[in-house]
């Protein structure tokens, strides 16, 4: 069975990573059709619109969309397939590769998965003027008349629901029963101080861990468990978190195994799923053939699992190993010399 892929390659660096990936991906003769919807200025010139109708009925048709970083106007169409299609649990992998230049004395066993939920909290984008809340009359332990008293300033909402905090936190238990690792979920908020918002998060995910007894749960404090996660990364196995603290702690666990250029990426709806490196579009270096295009290539092996071509995913993801591990072409945030598509390359020889 055919399955289509639409492809959106980013922008600066980005389509350096995503091109000789989608490449060996086609070189696997699979049943992979890849469709190309116009974002961004291309579309802007064309149809005046960033995000024209074509664009979206491309994404609609496909089965999945494997999207480049972006850092300009193609970003229309990410917000769509975050928000349009409420793909609300970003999964991002960390797993140390021997080989890789962790800054870490001893990265060994370090394999967890970071859950963010990823439409509410602070990212549901309510801000303005504090002046604007003043008819609201809020008061607060910490807080007495401050719209009069703080002076000129401004203000972000944050929102966390119970029907949102509870399919992202199940999501992450159902993860954690396939995969083969401590099956363990830890659950990361500032309860303390946020109290109903996440403390509303936290209250629910124990609520959802009742439902999982073959599961451990634990929770932390969220910057306590940043302290964790550096000091003691090998204890973690599925870690659940609001929007902003996932987002932040996410990256920072890239660094534990190397660098950005190994985070991958898959975002996950009831219904839709797409799949994004995370080593952002890198400017500074576009051009040069130089990104490393791991997280691209681990990005599209979690494409591969939800396509339903696991055996394939698995195959690269140890063919990428290999590459580490002997050490001869690696792109030089990891140390090495090697370009990009000899990267790619060297994946290749090792399927």
């Amino acid at each position: 069975m055919i399955k289509t892929i639409a492809v959106i390659e980013g922008d600066d660096a980005a389509p350096e990573a995503m091109q000789p990936v989608i490449a060996l991906l086609d070189s696997l003769n699979i049943g992979l059709e890849w469709v190309y919807p116009e974002v961004g200025e291309a579309a802007e010139a064309r149809t005046g619109s960033i995000f024209p109708d074509d664009a979206r009925a491309l994404i609609d048709g496909a089965d999945t969309t494997f999207f480049g970083s972006t850092s300009g106007k193609s970003g229309a169409a990410l917000m769509y397939l975050r928000w349009g299609k409420e793909t609300f649990a970003n999964v991002r992998p960390c797993r140390y590769l021997a080989g890789c230049a962790s800054p870490l004395a001893d990265p060994e066993g370090i394999d967890f998965v970071i859950v963010r939920e990823n439409l509410e909290d602070l990212y549901i984008g309510a801000e303005g003027q504090l002046t604007d809340l003043a008819p609201l009359a809020l008061t607060g332990r910490n807080i007495k008349g401050f719209v009069h008293e703080m002076g000129v300033g401004r203000y972000a909402l944050k929102a966390i629901t119970e029907g949102g905090t509870e399919r992202v936190v199940r999501f992450s238990f159902e993860l954690a029963r396939k995969r083969a690792g401590q099956r363990k979920v830890t659950c990361a908020t500032k309860h303390n101080m946020l109290r109903e918002t996440d403390g509303l998060f936290l209250e629910v995910a124990r609520r959802v861990a009742s439902d999982y007894p073959d599961i451990t749960f634990e929770s932390f404090i969220v910057d306590d468990f940043a302290c964790r996660l550096i000091r003691e990364p090998q204890k973690y196995d599925v870690v659940v978190m609001p929007n902003l603290y996932g987002d932040i702690l996410s990256d920072a666990a890239g660094g534990l195994v190397g660098s950005l250029g190994l985070a991958a990426s898959g975002c996950f709806g009831d219904d839709y799923a797409y799949f994004e490196p995370a080593h952002g579009t890198a400017p500074d270096i576009a051009g040069m053939n130089i990104i490393n295009p791991t997280a691209a290539l681990l990005s599209s092996t979690m494409m591969l699992e939800y396509l339903g071509f696991a055996a394939e995913a698995i195959k690269i993801e140890e063919a990428i190993a290999r590459v580490y591990s002997r050490g001869d072409f690696l792109t030089p945030d990891q140390g090495g010399s090697a370009t990009t598509t000899e990267f790619v390359s060297a994946v290749t020889q090792q399927l």
